[in-house]
């Protein structure tokens, strides 16, 4: 099945580039209610699904005796820009387990975050692993094995007793089998598994709803969304379109970006999840992809649509800012 175009690129008034990809749209009780191109086709994840593989972290209760709160819940379904305050909130979830850096095992990257590489540049300082986009994530993987009582070395493999608690979340959130088949491993060097993409639409409407959840699932999975929605700014970062996104209709919508061209968001008020992937892997498209998507799915709210409508028209600017073109979504989309 070929996917539709989704999005097209124009410089001045002709369609310069296109992309093409899916979208999915469930409610907790696995009805579709918006699905465009192969939705059944496995796709990766990739950081996308952090909220769910953060679940550990507050159902084995290390969130609560560590003391962590929006900000730190908030971090660790985080893909960060490795600005300071991400860095040093990072630092200080270990510190609590009694960890530092060494312990993390993400590998290390200069942060996203131009001004954050420039002053770190300027410092004569080089990264670690705590400007690692995932070291929220891994910061929380860790306090996880310290308060369970699990040895911590080696908790990115398959197989390691962590990767099996976030395996059983994943398997048991989106009602899909991650098996060793459909198993790659993602830039953090964690396993990450194919299953098909409306899994995770429906996986989302359930973290959204808790249908379907035991009690303290359904708590934990409010949890995690409710702090990514208070603090946008520590699950990305400045200029972000997560930020923008979630700040367009506070406390109303979650969403969360993977490599590759992969969103995943939920609308709790309407108790829906999303899932999308560009197939070319392209950022840009999946950010307008999800901005028309919510607009859609929220157009009663005129306002909040017309704030979406607008995110999801991005300028394309020259090298001296002058707006040249822009990105729009198609008619598949509207």
């Amino acid at each position: 099945m070929t996917n539709p175009v989704l999005v097209e690129v124009l410089r001045g008034a002709v369609v310069e580039s296109a992309h093409r990809g899916a979208v999915s749209v469930f409610d907790a009780d696995g009805r579709p209610v918006w699905e465009i191109g192969d939705t059944a086709r496995p796709v990766f994840p990739r950081s996308a699904v952090k909220a769910i593989q953060a679940l550990p972290l507050v159902e084995s209760g290390a969130a609560d005796a560590y003391g962590f709160g929006n900000r730190e819940l908030a971090l660790a379904c985080a893909s960060h820009s490795g600005e300071p305050a991400h860095v040093e909130l990072a630092q200080a979830m270990l510190a609590k387990a009694g960890l530092d850096k060494t312990a993390l095992e993400c590998g290390a990257h200069w942060p996203s975050s131009h001004g954050a590489t420039i002053a770190l540049a300027r410092a004569g300082g080089t990264p670690n692993a705590l400007h690692n986009n995932c070291s929220g994530k891994h910061s929380g993987f860790l306090c996880t094995c310290v308060h369970a009582g699990i040895a911590h070395r080696g908790y990115v493999r398959a197989g390691h007793a962590l990767q099996e608690m976030v395996r059983d979340a994943m398997q048991s959130v989106t009602g899909a089998a991650h098996n060793v088949d459909h198993c790659g491993t993602d830039g953090c060097s964690i396993p990450t598994y194919a299953v098909p993409l409306k899994s995770f639409a429906l996986g989302f409407a359930r973290m959204a709803t808790g249908r379907g959840f035991a009690p303290e699932r359904a708590k934990a999975a409010k949890r995690l969304l409710s702090a990514c929605m208070a603090e946008p700014f520590l699950v990305a970062g400045t200029g972000k379109a997560d930020v923008a996104l979630t700040k367009a209709g506070p406390g109303r919508i979650f969403v969360k970006t993977g490599a590759e061209g992969v969103y995943c968001a939920a609308v709790p008020e309407l108790g829906f999840g999303i899932a999308l992937k560009c197939d070319d892997g392209a950022g840009r498209a999946a950010e307008v992809m999800i901005a028309a998507v919510l607009a859609k799915l929220l157009a009663a709210d005129e306002a909040l649509a017309a704030k979406l409508i607008e995110l999801a028209h991005p300028p394309v600017e020259s090298r001296i800012g002058a707006k040249v073109g822009f990105l729009r979504p198609t008619a598949a989309l509207n």
